[in-house]
């Protein structure tokens, strides 16, 4: 097999068994694998791997043509350094990230096989090409987790960290809400240095600082059904969410946003969605383009 194939592959971490034995039989394996741990405390910008590739190498050849041997070391080292800072801009410029618009949401297969639904206005990050060594996922927004049994890994968001071993889990985190909901195994929840284990069925609430355990009656999330369901929220939050999902400005005229609502509210059908919060809350609902317009009866 050709060096430079084998190389970029290398770099790219897709070889195969059969590939990484012939890698493994380059007389440079050992400088290349050296190196390139070495190169992971520098910092590459702007950088054309294959130029750079391609030139050094044509270099090489071209002085083992020839009778003038010397330079040759030196050009392998240049090599050497040209594929480290390769590697190294590649292994950290690779992250994958999926983000979705109002009222959009979509569905995630991770490296594992693990699977993921990003709900509307949410966006989470991972390295795929490193994923058997760096298992962690960024997440801002809301997400429902279905882990591959035995797999493992992390969910870090702005407030706190969530640690999962095949399970079903849903997380949200929007401003100062956050909360971790278990349908199926363990979940663990890292907040403020303290770590909880949550069970199936119970949630982990922080809402403006304050941790409130809760209880859920639901087998899965109910947004996955386009199904908003609230227990005992400020409507503030029902709010953000209707407008997340509809890609709407709500404004509430004289009305106490801190009030407690209890209820759900579909995201398939504007009317009755606004029916549904108003209602129970003794609301009603102007629409003037874009906004919605809450009022008191």
């Amino acid at each position: 097999m050709e060096k430079e194939y084998l190389i970029k592959k290398w770099l790219d971490n897709s070889l195969t068994p059969k590939e990484l034995e012939a890698f493994k039989a380059l007389e440079d394996y050992e400088a290349l694998t050296k190196l390139s741990n070495y190169s992971k405390g520098f910092k590459a910008t702007e950088f054309n791997e294959d130029e750079a590739l391609k030139m050094v190498l044509h270099k090489i050849e071209t002085k083992k043509q020839s009778n003038t041997n010397w330079l040759q070391p030196i050009l392998k080292i240049a090599a050497i350094l040209v594929l480290c800072f390769g590697a190294y801009y590649y292994t950290t410029t690779l992250d994958t990230t999926f983000t979705t618009d109002f009222s959009e949401k979509i569905d995630i297969d991770l490296p594992d096989n693990s699977k993921v639904n990003l709900n509307a206005l949410s966006s989470i990050t991972f390295n795929k090409s490193d994923w058997k060594n760096n298992r962690n996922i960024s997440l801002k927004g809301e997400a429902f987790f279905d882990v591959e049994k035995g797999s493992s890994f992390n969910v870090n968001t702005i407030t706190g960290t969530v640690t999962v071993l095949g399970t079903e889990f849903n997380v949200k985190q929007r401003n100062n809400f956050f909360e971790v909901t278990c349908y199926e195994g363990l979940v663990q929840v890292t907040y403020k240095n303290n770590k909880t284990k949550i069970k199936p069925g119970e949630s982990f609430l922080v809402l403006n600082d304050l941790v409130i355990n809760n209880k859920t009656d639901y087998s899965k999330p109910q947004w996955l059904s386009n199904t908003s369901a609230f227990k005992s929220l400020p409507l503030k939050e029902v709010i953000a969410e209707f407008e997340r999902q509809y890609n709407v400005k709500v404004e509430a005229k004289n009305i106490n946003t801190d009030l407690l609502f209890t209820g759900r509210f579909t995201h398939d059908n504007l009317d009755l969605a606004l029916k549904s919060i108003t209602q129970p809350l003794q609301l009603t609902y102007k629409k003037s383009n874009q906004t919605i317009i809450l009022k008191r009866e």
